[in-house]
């Protein structure tokens, strides 16, 4: 009797299984939606997709004055200052009497 309910119980499980593979879909289906949702989600972020074809010259900065901005920029990189340890945050050389002009 306990072999029977076993045998019964496998061969539901090994039907179902039969069943539910005849509703998955084959791999070229997902092959042909394979990136969707990102290039969804990049063009929902764009905020203008025709931006190269605008011509007109960019106004307010000037060409030496961006040179230079964008040289101070990265000498940032070139040289970064120490972190300070996180240890000594708050830590100062004075008192905080000095610091009340007492």
């Amino acid at each position: 009797m306990k072999y029977l309910s076993m045998l019964a119980r496998a061969g539901f499980c090994g039907g179902a299984a039969i069943a539910l593979a005849g509703c998955m879909h084959t791999t070229p289906r997902y092959d042909a939606h394979f990136g969707d949702a990102v290039r969804t989600v990049q063009a929902m972020q764009t905020l203008n997709p025709n931006a190269s074809m605008n011509t007109d010259p960019v106004t307010g900065v000037d060409g030496r004055a961006a040179t230079s901005a964008m040289d101070r920029y990265n000498t940032l990189f070139r040289a970064p200052t120490a972190d300070t340890s996180a240890f000594t945050v708050g830590v100062g050389s004075g008192s905080s009497l000095d610091s009340m002009g007492k």
